[in-house]
């Protein structure tokens, strides 16, 4: 290194006196000390350097000379610990200023140890699920090199259509906080500074989940409002658990494009918020503003995205091309650019980055640790919702000797990781076939037949060995879904029936009047009505990643008792979309007695039928509702009690209840508090989830249970666009799920 660098560096670090952060943190003070003296050292090519993020790619000599000569910021996708070393090498010790690159990668549930896609996380309503596979995939992607992921995803996710619903955590604005909260503290650790914590990402900023028809990338139209009550919320939760960076989204909201969005970026989440870390865009959604006729041109492109409050673009080069001119011309201000440089500067420093910038080539590798498969077997045991169980076929009993095991995805170790999977390995991942051959092959005698080799496989022949194969089995397990691919980013459907010849599979398997269990596979909730009616019982896993097998065998023998909930509400058809349990009512809310279409009679008078809004064909009932997870065991929920009938914006609402197991297994059972504002200035959802709590008891047992709930969490964006409580009557249900529970009234006072 250069004998001035080496002082400069060498000054950057001794502790100094004045602060111009706004945290009262000394630690942050001698940052912003560093960041300021930096900045006032940069040229204006170095600053758009640091705003410049491009992939690795193959030759290693192009992107060491950008680095050179400072025109790099952060490097994608290189999780090789001796080229990230090389390529930081040059950054610190070879560039004039020696400001060290931010390695990034996309780790989303698992870097090699992989966990249930996020879906199916937020399926365990377990925040330390969430937050261990986080802790676990930074310990893992730290290890070569990568300080920068792009998660967690918190857009709320409504339509199943679309396929990033497998990287969400669902549908309900309270879990997303609450498991993107946790997934937040999981990567980033108790210290940002620490070699085995990485940067987190919120994405994406914001209201993609809602694209319309469910296709990805496309446009969505939420309201101020809307936004504020249900989109906002995650992202704020985040923010407050001290996430380090956030992504701008791909779509355009009411025909503003996120990339260009001043009041999302600037007014709320500078300015309401007071975030002071890095805003990324999506892969090159800022020139893709030119695509949604919003700029025309990448520097008009440019220009527009870093005055509305971007700091760094993903790939596209469009900053560092085209801002110098617009500089000069003084459509953008110098201070505008030297604002995000020290965006990204602070997230550099907090990173430790100056002071530690290589990886521990010769560390011994932390991949698949036995601890990391420990705990991803737990995440996907407490993953798997049990929706069906008919005359208790499971779990299995001792009096079972043979098992049929078939369907595509009995042995499908590739699929099973689900979307977003980039460096696990299939080699590492345990399958149920395996699984139930390899834990319980010596109790029960173990027939395999796929009958379709893939989920799409349209090919029927197969279906006939499947069935052949159940002639001798006491009880034929079936293992469905989809593939991977078929969700995750860009991947839209418009038909979520089961793929391929699987529905024939199933039809044909039930015929033989053997029990089946059916197991689901997939990154969304299916529409699997038909399947689930065939079927004796029906197990759902949202891919569940490297331990599935062996969470998944465990749960059908008995060794573990499903307690996952359904994070998403699933629908009897497609046709019903947008269906989630948290809607408002209508002036003629829906009646559950709806006519069935066939017994209309022909030639009908002309009348209003039903008088309700509903679906003459599906009503609005769901397949399952939002919340709902049965178990081998059986709950009894004692009457609620409550802190008092009326209370004022600051007191706490306190609810009180005893819960038994009144079965004969161990379980543990998810308790869900809902809340309703029965009437305010604005119309309000008929329920809204404010707690959850994994209790576990053992046959015979029974638990007090307490929820606390700050009656200043019942506020909302009212018709004022402020956030208040409004005094009123309510109403609380506590419950398993959405549907279910006593409702109890309490009145919130002035």
């Amino acid at each position: 290194m250069k004998i001035q660098n080496i002082l400069y560096i060498y000054l950057l670090m001794l502790p100094l006196a004045s602060c111009t952060h706004v945290s009262n943190s000394g630690g942050d003070a001698v940052i912003e000390r560093k960041i300021e003296n930096l900045l006032s050292d940069m040229t204006l090519e170095e600053k758009l350097g640091q705003m410049n993020q491009i992939s690795s790619y193959g030759n290693i000599e192009d992107m060491i000379g950008l680095i050179k000569k400072g025109e790099v910021g952060s490097i994608l996708n290189e999780v090789d610990a001796v080229r990230v070393n090389a390529l930081q090498r040059v950054a610190v010790e070879e560039s004039r200023l020696g400001i060290p690159l931010l390695m990034a990668r996309d780790v989303i549930h698992g870097f090699k140890t992989i966990f249930p896609i996020p879906l199916g996380q937020a399926a365990t309503f377990d925040p330390e699920v969430a937050k261990d596979g986080a802790r676990i995939a930074a310990i893992e992607a730290s290890s070569v090199g990568v300080r920068w992921t792009f998660a967690p995803m918190i857009d709320i996710s409504r339509d199943p259509r679309w396929g990033r619903i497998a990287e969400s955590c669902g549908e309900d604005v309270y879990l997303s906080s609450v498991m993107g909260s946790a997934m937040v503290k999981g990567f980033q650790g108790d210290s940002l500074n620490s070699p085995t914590s990485i940067a987190a990402c919120a994405k994406h900023f914001v209201g993609y989940g809602a694209a319309e028809g469910g296709r990805d990338y496309n446009s969505t139209f939420i309201s101020e409002r809307s936004l504020r009550n249900v989109y906002f919320p995650p992202f704020e939760a985040a923010a407050k658990a001290g996430v380090a960076t956030f992504m701008t989204s791909f779509n355009d909201n009411d025909g503003v494009p996120s990339t260009g969005n001043k009041f999302i970026l600037k007014d709320v989440l500078r300015g309401e918020w007071g975030f002071d870390g890095l805003v990324v865009t999506d892969w090159n959604s800022a020139r893709e503003m030119i695509a949604h006729g919003f700029a025309a041109d990448d520097k008009d492109a440019a220009t527009l995205a870093v005055n509305a409050g971007v700091d760094m673009e993903m790939v596209s080069y469009a900053f560092f091309k085209n801002l110098p001119e617009q500089i000069k011309s003084g459509k953008v201000k110098e201070e505008v650019i030297d604002e995000a440089v020290k965006n990204i500067l602070r997230v550099k420093f907090r990173l430790g980055l100056f002071d530690n910038p290589y990886v521990d080539e010769k560390r011994p590798s932390v991949m698949y640790d036995e601890s990391h498969l420990a705990a991803a077997k737990r995440a996907a045991e407490e993953s798997v919702i049990l929706l069906k169980n008919e005359r208790e076929v499971l779990p299995l009993k001792e009096t079972v000797r043979t098992v049929a095991v078939v369907g595509p995805m009995a042995d499908a170790p590739y699929e099973q990781l689900g979307t977003w999977v980039f460096d696990g390995e299939k080699s590492h991942t345990q399958t149920p076939l395996a699984a139930i051959r390899s834990i319980y092959g010596d109790k029960v005698q173990v027939v395999y037949e796929p009958g379709l080799t893939y989920s799409r496989d349209k090919n029927v022949a197969g279906i006939a060995k499947a069935v052949s194969v159940t002639a001798h089995a006491d009880v034929v397990i079936a293992f469905v879904g989809e593939e991977a691919i078929l969700s995750g980013e860009a991947h839209s459907l418009a038909d979520l029936n089961l793929q391929g010849a699987q529905s024939e599979l199933i039809a044909a398997l039930a015929k033989t009047g053997k029990p089946l269990v059916t197991v689901v596979m997939a990154g969304r909730q299916l529409t699997i009505g038909k399947e689930a009616e065939e079927s004796d019982a029906v197990l759902y896993s949202f891919h569940p990643g490297t331990m599935g097998g062996p969470a998944i065998a465990d749960l059908l023998f008995g060794k573990a008792v499903p307690s996952g909930k359904t994070p998403v509400t699933f629908l009897k058809a497609v046709g019903q979309i947008p269906l989630y349990y948290a809607h408002n009512n209508s002036g003629r809310p829906a009646s559950l007695n709806y006519k069935p279409l066939e017994e209309i009679p022909v030639e009908a008078g002309q009348t209003s039928e039903g008088s309700s809004s509903s679906y003459m064909d599906a009503g609005v009932q769901p397949l399952y509702p939002f919340g709902y997870g049965l178990s081998y065991t059986t709950f009894k929920y004692g009457k609620p009690k409550i802190s008092s009938r009326e209370l004022s914006s600051k007191d706490v609402l306190t609810v009180v209840f005893d819960l038994e197991n009144t079965g004969r297994y161990e379980g543990t059972e998810v308790v869900q508090l809902y809340v309703q504002d029965k009437v305010a200035s604005v119309t309000r959802p008929v329920k809204e989830l404010k707690r959850f709590t994994r209790v576990t008891l053992k046959s015979g047992e029974k638990k007090t249970v307490t929820f606390e709930l700050p009656v200043s969490e019942l506020a909302f964006w009212n018709i004022d666009m402020m956030k208040i409580v409004e005094p009123g009557d309510f109403a609380l249900w506590v419950a398993p799920d959405s549907q279910s529970g006593e409702e109890i009234g309490f009145r919130v006072i002035d």
